[in-house]
């Protein structure tokens, strides 16, 4: 067995392993409201990071490019309290712009 299979399969059991351990979770330990608000912060961390690594990384190297200036305008809509589609219509109309005329 190939050491990449090995990753795959131990991967695997980890991933089953910490979502059995996670429904066997007592609900009173769930109900703690320092559980819930910091259960609701973690969404929202993951997708920043997410979004963050994907503006500014290109494989193996740091770039500014097209990404950054529509994630620019998205913040300065979100600030704004624009409506969601409004927000996401004008990051790819930046990135667009910004990526057609530089």
């Amino acid at each position: 067995m190939s050491p990449q299979w090995i990753a795959v399969i131990g991967a695997s059991f980890l991933a089953y392993a910490l979502k059995y351990i996670g429904s066997s979770i007592p609900e009173s330990w769930l109900a703690h409201p320092r559980i819930q608000r910091i259960n609701n912060l973690i969404p929202i961390s993951l997708l920043s990071a997410l979004v963050a690594i994907q503006t500014v990384t290109d494989k193996t190297k740091f770039v500014i490019d097209q990404r950054a200036a529509g994630v620019a305008v998205a913040a300065i809509a979100l600030l704004l309290k624009a409506p969601f589609w409004l927000v996401v219509v004008s990051a790819a109309a930046t990135s667009a712009l910004v990526y057609k005329f530089i």
